[in-house]
């Protein structure tokens, strides 16, 4: 067996908007839903394939926690293919998706993407893929 990424770990503040977002905006699914009473939280797991075989996103939703969470400087974004750049960002803008960067090429390169925030305001960048 060799070594495989599994998951990335993000805090969420409203695990029922960042679940409408990544599974309605994004296309992804959940995956499975599992709350730890002892410990106050939830874990939500979504992603585009079987967690045995794709990396997946964990949505950790502290049940304790009034505050938005500080994001910090250290985390840059998740990259998300899509076949069509600029109709999923007129469709997450028409619902309400805060877009911070319209679709483009990036500088010295003729790859197109555009940024996005989810509701806790991690960076999305979208890549058009054909």
């Amino acid at each position: 067996m060799s070594n495989r990424l599994l998951h990335t770990m993000i805090r969420v503040l409203d695990l029922e908007a960042s679940i409408a977002f990544y599974t309605g905006q994004l296309g992804m699914r959940l995956l499975r839903r599992t709350d730890f009473e002892g410990g106050r939280f939830t874990l939500a797991f979504v992603g585009y394939g079987d967690e045995a075989s794709a990396a997946v996103l964990e949505l950790t939703h502290n049940w304790d926690q009034a505050e938005p969470y500080e994001i910090g400087s250290g985390f840059g974004h998740l990259a998300i293919g899509v076949p069509d750049i600029h109709a999923a960002v007129e469709a997450m803008r028409a619902a309400g998706v805060k877009i911070t960067r319209e679709p483009g090429p990036m500088k010295g390169s003729g790859t197109v993407l555009a940024f996005v925030e989810d509701p806790d305001g991690y960076k999305v960048e979208l890549l058009e893929r054909a």
